[in-house]
């Protein structure tokens, strides 16, 4: 059904109460790449909760005049959210997670069901795929917060990663920790335990929380 509005000016309504509206220019079962008009925005399916064709434009969007930095093969095979992230590795990206802005900086690793993220602002994060609303790759000769790459490089992880985002959590017992941003008051404190997919934090007020793993969708240490 949705391969029926190639190159249709389409909106869509995305988990999370946000909404974005483009040129839809290619296609998978797992992935639209949408044109805004400025930036190509890659989307994952899984979070579009409804669309439809905008007839009026009133934002005059147009087709793009360039190709976008992620492209799909003939066979839309490697359209796949696992390979867009790969794709985007090392480059400057807008990615939207969670709370009211997005995120801005690199990614750094791909593990097998999250990925490390480098934010100036956040320093480093680790970010579930499942929650990845978009990513916008950065256009030729643009960085985030006009910071320099000097300024953005960071220093490489020495310890190894976990594949996973539970095992990694589970190696920041005793840390201060933040997690979805600091969406709520008890997202912020020390990792006390993991147990399977639960998280048992401790508040800045000694308080104790309790968090499913499956609705983390950031994490930064403090």
């Amino acid at each position: 059904m949705i391969q029926n509005f190639d190159k249709e000016i389409v909106f869509f309504d995305l988990s999370g109460k946000k909404n974005l509206k483009g040129t839809m220019i290619d296609m998978s079962n797992d992935m639209i790449v949408l044109f805004n008009g400025t930036d190509f925005i890659y989307i994952p399916i899984d979070h579009i909760q409804n669309f439809g064709i905008d007839n009026d434009n009133k934002d005059e969007i147009k087709e793009p005049s360039e190709s976008p930095s992620i492209i799909s093969n003939k066979n839309k095979t490697d359209l796949t959210l696992a390979k867009v992230l790969s794709q985007a590795q090392g480059i400057y990206v807008e990615i939207y997670v969670t709370g009211n802005q997005p995120l801005h900086g690199y990614i750094t690793n791909i593990m097998s069901d999250y990925f490390v993220f480098y934010s100036p602002i956040y320093k480093t994060m680790y970010i579930a795929f499942k929650h990845l609303k978009w990513l916008i790759p950065y256009t030729h000769n643009q960085s985030p917060y006009g910071l320099s790459d000097k300024e953005l490089q960071i220093q490489s992880i020495i310890e190894p990663l976990s594949s996973t985002l539970e095992a990694q959590v589970e190696k920041m017992k005793n840390e201060l920790v933040v997690f979805n941003l600091g969406e709520k008051d008890n997202h912020i404190g020390k990792i006390n335990n993991v147990n399977g997919q639960i998280v048992e934090i401790q508040t800045a007020r000694t308080n104790f929380s309790y968090h499913n793993l499956l609705h983390i969708k950031t994490v930064h240490q403090v």
